[in-house]
């Protein structure tokens, strides 16, 4: 340690009011050694804080200080004997003077143990958060973590913050401002003072930063040592050996005392302490997005025309603003990769991406492979999705889909399907045929929609993501396959030694001869050695591998992909209706 920790310099020229996280309430006690020794330090950080309005500020500053509103302040319900109640979130100066809002609430555990400090209800509603593990995040956010809690190595609370980004925010709704109180002790016990970093300090007391800053400089002796006397007591006409003993008035003639005392001391060193009080406001902007409501002004602009032009997203805000928007295929990719993102297809080339904010984005994919959607559909998206579609954006390229013109213009949807979902579905059916024709499970591990995530045409962007994508669906196919079943089914004589999909052309090849079954199979062998290919993707087996499973390499990578999955599907495809019909 040195004289600028002791001193805590930097610390005291921080501000939490331009701080990210908040302390809403924090007892943190670090130490390292013996505390009546030489060698000992330690750090312990308090904070208590409550929100108050307006009309209480001035109140506030001349009265509450860290002894009415610090880590000793007792934060709990309270029923008044004549019927008057103080609810937990009302921080009252006197009793019945509730001036402000508790956000932080104490709950003892009399029975169990401990403590538990809670989170304010409301505010926990208000701003649209859940408690996962120790963290409280906002789901319509991309489950940004909001506020968050930590515990000492006993399980006792030791401080929840939160982000000051969405506590004004609160704050602003409700016309409120955050007083925090809080307290830092520096401590670190030295054998010697005149030969230790402090050789120069003497007592302080001094204003700083807004604060107050003490520093004291004392022998441990002083401290810890000095006299003691202990005073007993006890009463001397109780017979113990009575079934229902009664003790009468106390005299001098049925009690009796005893006393003694003493003196502790002889501990060596010198004790240097650091301590610093400091109050100071958190104040809101006068703006509340998220829980009023209120106009987010620095939302992102989006590019409109062939020129470059923009058009701020406040302004396509609305159902009649008649302009489509156009994005690279790669925004898809991005928006999945956040939690609770899903997409959905509903022609071959439109779906609708799914975002916890509650809104399903329509898009449609035009002829130069660009995301096309409705300039509305963008506009009303919470405010950091917008800018992820934002980073995507470019300039008007290929017209708008044609199939997303025919839902949302001509309102006559293409009757075409998506690769991804025939795949899906088709798989479906084979598993249920399957079970039904030889009573036994075509896969060992049951299908459901995330089987399928990653087996989508948007990963496809150049040669080695598509091998890629080749390896996810055989993955999701061949890879799962009952293997130990399917060689019960099998006439072939060196069953044994052949895989998964081996094994089922042979099962097929049973049915319509083996040339048959190889044509069949010739586009899932292709992708099977597209998968091998991933390892290594270059060379003339990776391009014959390609070329075997159909696959047009004149194509962009993103119809290459979904050309793949299309083929993969139909081979599938043809594979159930001569297995089973």
């Amino acid at each position: 340690m040195n004289k600028e920790w002791i001193l805590q310099t930097r610390e005291t020229r921080r501000l939490f009011s331009n701080a990210t996280w908040i302390p809403l309430r924090a007892s943190m006690n670090d130490e390292n050694g013996d505390v009546k020794t030489a060698g000992y330090f330690s750090e312990y950080f308090g904070c208590g804080s409550a929100a108050f309005p307006q009309e209480h500020r001035r109140f506030v500053e001349e009265h509450v200080d860290w002894s009415s509103l610090g880590i000793g302040h007792t934060i709990a319900p309270y029923a008044f004997k004549d019927g008057d109640y103080s609810s937990i979130d009302q921080f009252q100066y006197n009793d019945k003077e509730p001036i402000g809002v508790n956000l932080v609430f104490e709950h003892p555990q009399p029975v169990q143990g401990g403590m538990q400090w809670i989170l304010n209800p409301d505010l926990v509603v208000a701003l649209g958060l859940i408690k996962v593990e120790s963290t409280w995040v906002r789901p319509i956010e991309n489950y940004v973590v909001v506020a968050r809690e930590s515990f000492d190595a006993k399980g006792e609370p030791r401080l929840i913050e939160i982000k000051r980004e969405f506590l004004i925010d609160y704050l602003a709704a409700r016309n409120l401002s955050l007083r925090l109180s809080y307290y830092r002790q520096r401590v670190e016990n030295v054998g010697e003072l005149q030969t230790s970093d402090y050789a120069d300090l003497k007592d302080l007391e001094e204003d700083r930063e807004g604060g107050r800053f003490e520093l004291l400089i004392r022998n441990i002796n002083d401290v810890f040592g000095g006299g003691w006397a202990m005073f007993r007591a006890w009463r001397t006409d109780v017979d113990e050996a009575d079934d229902a003993p009664v003790m009468g008035p106390e005299t001098d003639q049925n009690t009796d005392s005893e006393s003694s005392e003493g003196h502790h001391g002889g501990y060596e060193g010198t004790r240097v302490e650091g301590e610093y009080w400091r109050a100071e406001w958190i104040n809101h902007q006068s703006r509340s997005v998220r829980v009023r409501g209120d106009a987010d002004t620095d939302l992102p602009e989006f590019i409109i025309e062939t020129d470059g032009k923009r058009m701020a997203s406040a302004e396509m805000d609305n159902e009649d603003v008649g302009r489509w928007l156009w994005f690279r295929s790669s925004v898809v990719n991005e928006l999945l990769g956040y939690q609770g993102f899903s997409l959905e297809w509903h022609t071959a080339d439109t779906g609708c991406v799914d975002s916890t904010s509650g809104y399903r984005t329509h898009f449609g994919l035009n002829a130069s492979d660009l995301i096309t959607v409705y300039a509305y559909d963008v506009a009303r998206l919470q405010p950091w999705e917008q800018r992820v579609w934002a980073a995507h954006n470019v300039v008007p390229e290929g017209g708008v889909s044609n199939e997303l013109l025919a839902a949302q213009v001509r309102v006559q949807p293409a009757s075409t399907h998506a690769p991804e979902t025939i795949l899906l579905q088709t798989m479906r059916m084979l598993e249920k045929d399957f079970q039904k024709t030889y009573g036994i499970a075509l896969f060992a591990h049951d299908l459901n929609d995330n089987t399928m995530h990653q087996v989508s045409r948007f990963t496809s962007k150049d040669q080695a993501s598509l091998l890629r994508l080749a390896k996810e669906l055989i993955r999701v196919f061949s890879d799962r396959l009952n293997v130990r079943d399917l060689r019960k089914l099998s006439t072939h004589a060196e069953k044994e030694k052949l895989g998964s999909n081996k094994l089922l052309q042979d099962l097929l090849a049973q049915k319509i001869g083996n040339e048959k079954a190889r044509e069949i199979f010739a586009e899932i062998a292709g992708t099977y050695d597209m998968r091998v290919g991933d390892a290594h993707p270059t060379g003339s087996k990776v391009t014959e591998a390609i070329k075997l499973a159909g696959i047009d390499q004149n194509l962009s990578f993103l119809r290459q992909g979904q050309q793949l999955i299309s083929n993969f599907g139909r081979a599938l495809f043809l594979l159930g209706r001569n297995l089973f019909t």
